[in-house]
């Protein structure tokens, strides 16, 4: 690909990764209406917006009030954790104080302290309509979404995707959870956690045996947020026993690790894994160096813990990203997505194999025993390299591949692409480079999970090609906004057309579905596990249909 102006914004979007319905019509048909912010209601459907006194629920630490929008309840910013700033910092989360009368849950919670967009990626910056939001160590919270406090109902938890350093449960318009608990008969949780330095960052050698998990305090994080679905989801509607986390990108590779992780065992039953997953963390020994070099970088004492919890975030940060530099030394030339089989492992903010919290590289190296009766979904979309930014000629795009792969295989990469998607232009097949690295990931995983021998996996393949603007593909992340049937909230990326709705009602069905049973099938759209020999696809486009190993020969030009 070429060179960008939008270099800073590049780097963190790649470091992300690391048949109809019944009742469609009558769907479609409804007028909806779209929300500029992510922060306040979606308003999607016909209805008032109302603060009735039936929307308050319990939790085992007090009454939370919501409010209630076109039918939907809507709980935002729901303590599951204490405040992680100054002595807390890098403890595990602590069960939130119990508090008198009604906590007002009517907002979005904070954001972890994060590198904000630079927004320069202006066409990207359209197509995704990012929003940071606010930040504060004040983020352990989670919103929770449903038809009723009534009932039992499946419950889809998802984990936001940048990696394990940036983003939040809102920072996409797409993930908010209205319209799977309206029109589809589920409850829907989002969380903010612990990332970056504040949430992976080993100080065991500094604080002593009290921070024994504060490497992988980020996850554990996570494991608290899905303690608090079991213990409170059913005043809220839902099941406890028919839980499934989901994630894209670095989401995903959240569900991986904790599908291997011995603390999070019982508290899911069905997981979703999209453009992610995965993950190569390095050593416990590797962290402690890093660890290590992050006091020389901040000029502190080896046990000095008091300045780390007092210590503005910015400059923590900055100090793990020199240390980190230092120890890894030039990034490896490649395409840009995960971490190659057999790479050696490098150092950053994110889990650490530490033998306590984190025991395997899971889906890496195996997928885990602990999770093997745990049904999967995992899959990807077709242009996950675009970079609105991008507009590369063929001898530009040539030259790129042959700097990386060689020319032998750019050559052949190129034709191939260009034989099997005649209809598309240079600028997209740039972007669909990417795409095959990340189905080839795809299909390792899954193969993974089927050598258990134990619940099924399924594969999904999303191509549905964005009419805004030109050339921009499915890009990463434009599959969330069909599963979770928000083409409305999400139109400067849909266009919010006749097919988008289309299709977002069979993907959030499927998903739905998949939540309920652990199966995603639905009247008309048969959808079945994969196996390692044809590689069962379903693929997502304006025709939905299984396909046996979509890409195959074109994504296996990669592997030779």
């Amino acid at each position: 690909m070429s060179n960008s102006k939008s270099h800073t914004a590049m780097n963190r979007r790649q470091a992300l990764l690391l048949p109809a319905t019944a009742g469609l019509g009558a769907a479609l048909a409804q007028t909806a209406k779209a929300s500029d912010s992510t922060k306040t209601a979606a308003h999607q459907a016909p209805g008032n917006c109302s603060t009735p006194r039936s929307a308050v629920a319990k939790t085992q630490y007090g009454s939370v009030r919501g409010y209630v929008d076109a039918g939907t309840f809507t709980f935002k910013g729901i303590p599951y954790g204490q405040d992680t700033s100054g002595e807390n910092r890098w403890l595990p989360a602590k069960p939130p104080k119990p508090w008198e009368g009604e906590y007002p849950a009517l907002v979005y919670g904070a954001n972890c302290p994060q590198r904000l967009h630079d927004y320069t990626a202006i066409e990207q910056s359209f197509l995704q309509d990012w929003d940071d939001g606010y930040m504060s160590e004040n983020m352990l919270k989670l919103n929770v979404w449903t038809s009723s406090l009534t009932g039992k109902r499946p419950v889809m938890v998802y984990f936001h995707g940048g990696g394990f350093t940036f983003g939040s449960s809102y920072e996409l318009p797409s993930q908010e959870g209205a319209q799977m608990a309206r029109h589809h008969d589920v409850v829907v949780v989002t969380v903010n956690h612990r990332l970056n330095i504040l949430g992976f960052f080993d100080v065991s050698e500094i604080g002593g045996p009290a921070y024994a998990d504060s490497v992988n305090a980020g996850m554990t994080d996570l494991v608290a947020s899905l303690r608090w679905v079991r213990d409170n989801i059913a005043n809220f509607g839902g099941d406890p026993d028919k839980v499934m986390i989901y994630g894209q990108s670095g989401g995903g590779s959240k569900v991986t690790c904790l599908m291997g992780m011995p603390s999070a065992a019982g508290l899911l039953h069905r997981a979703s894994v999209q453009s992610g997953g995965g993950g190569n963390p390095p050593s416990a020994e590797q962290s402690r160096e890093l660890s290590r070099q992050i006091m020389k970088e901040l000029g502190l004492a080896p046990n000095d813990l008091a300045s780390l919890q007092k210590m503005e975030w910015s400059k923590l940060n900055a100090a793990a990203n020199a240390a980190a530099a230092k120890i890894n030394g030039p990034a490896p030339r490649s395409l840009g997505m995960g971490s190659p089989a057999g790479s050696t492992p490098r150092v950053g903010m994110g889990p650490t194999l530490d033998s306590r919290v984190v025991t395997m590289r899971s889906f890496y190296e195996g997928a885990p025993e602990i999770s093997r009766n745990v049904p999967m979904l995992i899959g990807s979309v077709s242009e996950e390299g675009n970079r609105m930014s991008s507009k590369p000629t063929e001898a530009e795009w040539h030259a790129t591949l042959a700097g990386t792969v060689g020319e032998a295989k750019a050559s052949a990469l190129i034709a191939a692409m260009k034989k099997e998607h005649p209809e598309k232009s240079i600028r997209t097949l740039s972007y669909g480079v990417s795409g095959l690295l990340v189905r080839n990931n795809v299909t390792r995983m899954a193969r993974m999970k089927y050598e258990l021998k134990g619940a099924p996996v399924y594969q999904y393949y999303f191509t549905w090609q964005a009419p805004m603007l030109e050339d921009a593909g499915a890009w990463h992340t434009a599959e969330l906004a069909f599963c979770f049937d928000n083409t409305k909230r999400c139109e400067q990326g849909t266009g919010n057309t006749p097919e988008a709705q289309a299709l977002a009602m069979k993907m959030a069905t499927a998903w739905a579905n998949f939540a309920r049973s652990g199966n995603p099938s639905q009247p008309g759209l048969t959808w079945t596990p994969t196996d390692p020999t044809r590689c069962q696809t379903m693929v997502f486009d304006n025709h939905c249909r299984m396909v046996d190993d979509p890409e195959g020969e074109v994504r296996k030009i990669l592997l030779a």
